[in-house]
């Protein structure tokens, strides 16, 4: 194996490590629901899913399950 490959496998479980180091600013993800699968989205506008209740809502649970997962890694909405 390369040396410089071991230095930098190292370097990347310490990055995994230090969460704070991370911010999402777009994304989408499948989510599997317990009746149908979602994709939830975070980007510019913040969180959307495709979701009935958060048509109506706009929040859910699927967005509140990630929220939960991703607080210290999502950028915070500007006002």
């Amino acid at each position: 194996m390369d040396y410089s490959m071991i230095g930098k496998i190292e370097k990347a479980r310490r990055y995994a490590e230090e969460r704070d180091r991370f911010t999402f600013k777009s994304f989408s993800v499948q989510f599997r629901g317990v009746n149908n699968n979602h994709t939830v989205a975070y980007g510019g506008d913040g969180w959307s899913c495709d979701c009935e209740y958060f048509e109506t809502h706009g929040v859910c649970a699927h967005t509140m399950a990630l929220e939960r997962v991703l607080e210290p890694m999502i950028e915070s909405p500007v006002n």
